[in-house]
C-alpha cells in the first residue's frame, strides 16, 4: 500500500497512476506545441483491436479563432475555467475500420488513448482534463463532421494555475479524490 495525493492503493501501483487527476485551475499561459506533440505521441501507443487506431485528436492553441469555435462547444460550466487552458482538444473515434467495416471497439480503443494521453501529460506536470460537459450536436455541426466520427470528449490543457482564481464552488473539487475499493468493481467468476 501506498499514499500518494491523499489517495490510497491496496496494492504497491505505479506512482503515475496516483499522480495523476484533473484539475482545474490553469494559468492561462501557452502550452507549447512540442509539449502536445509528446502528449499525441504517447496517445499513438494505446493498445487497439487489430491495430485500427481509431482515435483522433483536433487541437487548437489559445488566441487563435479554433479555440474561439472549440470553446464554444463547451457548456457553460467548463467556459468558466477553460478560458484559461492554454490548449483545446477534441478526441474523436472513426467508426468505420481501415477495411470499411464497422468497429465495434472504436470508443474502447479511443479511451486507452486518452489515458496515455492524460498520463504523459501529468508527467510533464500539466493540467489535462477531460470533459463530457460539451454539446454534441453544436460540436458536429460546427466541425462538419460526417457519420463516420463519434465525438468522445473534449481536453482542456494547460499550465497549473491558482486555485484561487476558481469560483468558489470549484475550488471545493480541486483535488484528487478516491476511487472504490477493488472488492466493489473486480470479482472473480461472477458478479455475485
Amino acid at each position: 500500500m501506498k499514499n500518494i495525493n491523499n489517495r490510497t492503493t491496496q496494492y504497491d501501483i505505479n506512482d503515475i497512476f496516483l499522480k495523476r487527476y484533473s484539475p482545474r485551475a490553469m494559468s492561462g499561459e501557452a502550452v507549447s506545441k512540442d509539449d502536445l506533440m509528446t502528449m499525441f505521441d504517447a496517445a499513438r501507443w494505446a493498445p487497439s483491436a487489430s491495430n485500427n487506431q481509431p482515435w483522433r485528436f483536433l487541437y487548437t492553441m489559445n488566441g487563435t479563432k479554433e479555440f474561439e469555435l472549440f470553446f464554444s462547444f463547451l457548456k457553460g460550466g467548463n467556459q468558466i475555467w477553460c478560458k484559461n487552458a492554454g490548449a483545446l482538444i477534441i478526441l474523436l473515434s472513426k467508426k468505420i475500420s481501415d477495411e470499411g467495416k464497422e468497429n465495434p471497439y472504436h470508443a474502447f480503443d479511443t479511451a486507452s488513448a486518452w489515458e496515455n494521453f492524460a498520463l504523459q501529460g501529468g508527467e510533464l506536470g500539466l493540467v489535462v482534463h477531460g470533459m463530457a460537459g460539451y454539446e454534441m450536436d453544436l460540436l458536429k455541426k460546427g466541425l462538419n463532421l460526417s457519420d463516420e466520427y463519434a465525438p468522445q470528449i473534449m481536453i482542456a490543457v494547460g499550465k497549473h494555475g491558482n486555485i484561487q482564481d476558481l469560483p468558489e464552488k470549484l475550488r471545493e473539487r480541486e483535488q484528487p479524490n478516491e476511487r472504490k475499493n477493488l472488492d466493489e468493481l473486480v470479482f472473480e467468476g461472477n458478479l455475485h
